[in-house]
């Protein structure tokens, strides 16, 4: 089965044909390296690492390369900067850090290029000054911008039309600009700010200063890919305007090939059912849920039951139910197995990934544990990487003992309040009870109390 995938252009799942199967080329827009990664910054990550262990699996693992951009020069960074005192560099490198060490605790693999935007100003520069000598770009007040009159196919991306664009709040209105949809492509730098001496060909007005936040994707994607990838991907959020900007000054500087033969963009995210929200309370960063104990692997897990094109709520009686699924997947899985075919159909029908989670619960209830591993590797669960967090904090087989004592017990003098009684003290202390006919398993959750036990009975 081919791969199929939701193209944002087209608005329709189609194949997938790479221009060159020997060189499967994917561009994600990473991160702005100014603060912790939150929930919402890395389900893109997820998405895309499931995306390229199929086509690493599909096409080989020499076949793909993966691209994944660090944007280190942005007007939030300079904030950052300003606000500690600090030197933006460290700022930068410390974020950045943290991003990876995060985004590592979910078990995704890191890109083959993870290029920095400070490292590319001449490339930047060089599309921007192509950009006005083709008419596609003027100066003005010490700026360049991009003219979008010039480009007919502008809007196409995101499907919005000029007048509901302008009326966006996302459109900068300055009094240089020709038109209001026009966007910065270099702007000046004072001397607090950081700078680059402008070094392409002349444009009258313009000096000392620094890229547009949309130039940066353009020019590092096309110096490391080529003039197409064959998918660019990210949040909905940069649909527009980041997307569609790129692609339009991308089309006019290159024209002929488009800039990415497919667009792939996840929803956004939820919590407890609501929009997340530093103003309402429910804002997590990575960082703060690994630091609560929820380990990365539950957070992937709970990423996966939703379908990437679609709004996912992120639950902690989701986070729960994975943990305990988890560990009993875990403790079923073996080296030495194959994915089974049904997973691998459900990834290429467009990364169907509730549909991969149903065949992981048809293959533990089956009790094929190889083929459970190699299956869930495939998703990025049960790896090696992400091994040693589900064992138990405490034993508690004494318990397990006392509760199977008291199901028997209950059941022969049919009176249930004292089972009932140890079940709630169990639970109230975070640790999750399994019963079935034959067995009583305990495992410790994620909020699991080893103290509230002592002296329950």
């Amino acid at each position: 089965m081919a791969i199929r995938l939701r193209n944002s252009l087209t608005r329709k799942v189609e194949p997938f044909a790479p221009a060159d199967p020997e060189n499967v080329r994917l561009y994600l827009c990473g991160p702005t390296v100014y603060d912790r990664a939150h929930l919402g910054n890395a389900r893109n990550v997820v998405v895309f690492d499931v995306l390229t262990r199929l086509l690493r699996h599909d096409y080989g693992a020499d076949h793909v390369t993966y691209v994944r951009n660090v944007t280190d020069v942005d007007d939030k960074i300079n904030a950052r900067a300003r606000a500690t005192g600090r030197p933006i560099r460290d700022v930068t490198d410390e974020t950045l850090e943290w991003y990876h060490d995060d985004m590592a605790a979910l078990g995704n693999a890191p890109p083959d290029v993870e290029p920095r935007a400070t490292d590319h100003i001449d490339a930047m520069q060089a599309m921007i000054a192509k950009l006005v000598a083709d008419g596609h770009a003027y100066a003005a007040d010490g700026h360049v911008l991009f003219s979008v009159a010039t480009d007919p196919e502008y809007g196409s991306l995101s499907g919005r039309s000029v007048d509901d664009m302008i009326a966006g709040s996302r459109v900068e209105v300055a009094p240089y600009k020709r038109d209001p949809m026009d966007f910065v492509l270099w702007k000046p730098s004072d001397a607090d700010t950081p700078g680059w001496d402008w070094a392409g060909p002349g444009i009258e007005g313009i000096g000392r200063g620094r890229p547009g936040w949309h130039i940066e994707c353009s020019a590092m994607a096309r110096r490391i890919l080529g003039d197409t990838v064959d998918i660019h991907g990210g949040g909905n959020d940069l649909l527009f305007p980041h997307h569609e900007n790129e692609a339009a000054q991308s089309r006019c500087a290159h024209p002929g090939e488009p800039f990415a033969r497919l667009w792939l963009h996840n929803e956004m995210l939820l919590v407890e059912g609501r929009k997340m929200s530093k103003s309402l309370g429910n804002f997590f960063t990575i960082r703060d849920l690994l630091d609560r104990g929820i380990p990365g692997e539950v957070v992937r897990y709970v990423f996966l039951q939703t379908h990437y094109s679609k709004p996912m709520d992120w639950t902690d009686d989701k986070a729960r139910a994975a943990d305990a699924t988890l560990r009993s997947w875990r403790a079923l899985a073996q080296p030495g197995g194959t994915p089974d075919p049904a997973v691998l159909t459900a990834l290429r029908d467009d990364l169907n990934t509730p549909q991969v989670m149903t065949e992981l619960h048809r293959l533990a209830k089956m009790g094929d544990g190889a083929t459970l591993a190699a299956s869930a590797a495939m998703v990025g669960l049960l790896t090696d990487e992400l091994a040693g967090w589900d064992a138990p904090a405490v034993d508690l087989s004494p318990w397990e003992a006392k509760l199977t004592a008291a199901r028997a017990d209950a059941m022969a003098r049919r009176d249930f309040a004292a089972l009932d009684a140890m079940k709630a003290a169990l639970t109230a202390a975070g640790v999750q009870v399994q019963m079935s006919r034959d067995d009583v398993t305990l495992t410790p959750g994620p909020d699991f109390d080893p103290t509230a036990l002592e002296g329950a009975e």
